[in-house]
């Protein structure tokens, strides 16, 4: 029988020798902002799966071609490469996955993809949220995917393997530390106490004792985990500025797109999941006013999570919903730091996902395809189908997918297409007159390096090219609890 093991409860396990040596410390800060210029707080966004395409896109439709998005209106500009490594090894993966893509910017360490929170010779690597609650600051993590799902547990748990998530586990599915089993990242979650405000999907992750355990650590724990999804009222209903900590998952799996939950689909209960920026101003209200954070500042990770699945699926109307409501919660974020002048607001992404493109009108190119993404199964929300994007698509040249019915055609090929705010009145998404025309080239991530945008204190430093492992330094640098010795 083995004992499983997380990072932070291997201690009590008798682990703590084995443990502290397996802990590798991540690369030195590389630059750090003029004295005086450091923030106070961190909000960390990232747009899973955005390439410069995406926001690109989402401009369009949301603000016409010579508008900006919240995210552009940020001074600093730059971009990030994405590559990673293959097991045990330095020798690049090109295309990276979420795992290896979040480990690099929450611990500073190249890793493999599937790696969570360990680099590539299976060394436990600190990260910055755990860091930032060791420095006394209140700490956040919001998702539209599950909680458990790569971005968001790279900064608070550990897992050789990401499938490794919860309920269930094995050594096949979790990977071993010295001969013992990775803890569920669930459990990971549920017991590490690393993130004061957990909000997001994944309930079926969780279980009965779980929420025992997160009670009896100070948790306000919204609807049931294991059970009953939390709801948006619920969240709604918690005092901004109180020193509780909550953890509320407002879906089985992974929340359901705007575009769906705009047209009523399917079921009242997904009417009653909160939007990301919905998450975002809750988080920060609970955060920012509290003791802790009045005094140490606050680090929150914001993920737009769906950006990236719906990418995967080909299905471009509900992408570009997925990044215009990222761009929301970016906005209230850029509220707050204006407000509080002591935030530092970074925009960036794990990897591009699909080589989304924007093409000429007129172009006979498919952008279709119905394979569902490989991280949107299991426990995922029966919620959310594969696709609902038939209004996006020219019926005159387009009767499904490219490996669906159709595909054989040689002249069933044609791009989704959609109305932009230029577009005259009357002009409809999925008409040869839409002046959007929008393609895939893959259903999977690329090698692609991503826009990054950032604003407030310490936000100078992140201006032109870096690598993803790069940005850990930095945050580190800029933020005053984090730099201090």
């Amino acid at each position: 029988m083995h004992t499983p093991v997380g990072f932070r409860g291997a201690l009590a396990l008798g682990l703590g020798a084995t443990l502290v040596a397996s802990v590798a410390a991540p690369a030195a800060a590389t630059a750090a902002p003029a004295p005086g210029e450091q923030a106070r707080n961190v909000i960390l966004f990232i747009g899973d799966g955005m390439g410069q395409t995406h926001v690109d896109a989402a401009r369009q439709v949301a603000v016409g071609a010579a508008g900006q998005l919240d995210m552009e209106t940020l001074p600093v500009r730059g971009a990030v490469s994405t590559w990673a490594v293959l097991p045990e090894s330095d020798t690049p993966e090109l295309v990276t996955d979420s795992a290896s893509a979040a480990t690099a910017w929450s611990s500073g360490r190249k890793t493999y993809n599937a790696a969570i929170g360990v680099d590539a010779y299976g060394e436990i690597l600190p990260t910055l949220m755990e860091q930032a609650k060791g420095a006394g600051m209140r700490t956040g993590n919001v998702s539209t995917a599950e909680v458990t799902d790569a971005t968001p547990a790279a900064q608070f748990s550990h897992a050789a393997l990401r499938g490794c998530q919860g309920p269930t586990y094995s050594l096949e599915s979790c990977g071993t530390l010295g001969g013992q089993p990775y803890l569920p990242i669930a459990q990971q979650i549920a017991r590490n106490d690393v993130a004061d405000v957990i909000l997001g999907g994944g309930n079926n992750r969780f279980t009965a004792e779980d929420q025992a355990v997160m009670e009896g650590n100070g948790y306000t724990v919204l609807g049931e985990l294991g059970a009953q999804v939390a709801t948006g009222d619920e969240l709604q209903a918690v005092r901004d500025g109180s020193e509780q900590r909550v953890i509320g998952l407002f879906n089985t799996g992974n929340l359901t797109p705007e575009v769906n939950k705009a047209k009523a689909f399917p079921t009242p209960a997904v009417q009653e999941e909160p939007s990301l920026s919905q998450m975002t101003q809750a988080a920060i209200g609970l955060l920012a006013k509290s003791r802790d954070a009045r005094q140490n500042g606050f680090f929150l990770q914001v993920e737009g999570a769906n950006i990236d699945k719906r990418s995967h699926a080909n299905d471009a109307a509900q992408t570009i919903g997925e990044t215009i409501e990222f761009d929301n919660a970016i906005a209230v974020a850029k509220r707050f730091a204006a407000k509080d002048k002591n935030t530092l607001v970074i925009v960036t992404a794990d990897h591009e996902c699909a080589g989304f493109n924007i093409i000429g009108k007129g172009s006979y190119t498919n952008a279709e395809a119905v394979t569902p993404p490989g991280n949107q199964s299991g426990t995922s929300s029966t919620e959310t189908p594969v696709r609902t994007e038939s209004g996006a698509l020219d019926p005159e040249r387009s009767t499904g997918p490219v490996n669906g019915s159709g595909s054989a055609d040689p002249t069933n090929f044609a791009p989704a297409t959609f109305r932009t705010a230029d577009d005259p009145a009357g002009v409809e998404d999925g008409s040869p007159e839409a002046s959007l025309w929008l393609t895939y080239l893959s259903g999977n991530h690329t090698g692609a390096d991503v826009p990054l945008f950032a604003g407030g204190k310490g936000s100078e430093i992140f201006s032109g090219n870096q690598d993803n492992t790069d940005l850990y330094g930095k945050i580190l640098a800029a933020t005053k609890a984090l730099s201090t010795p």
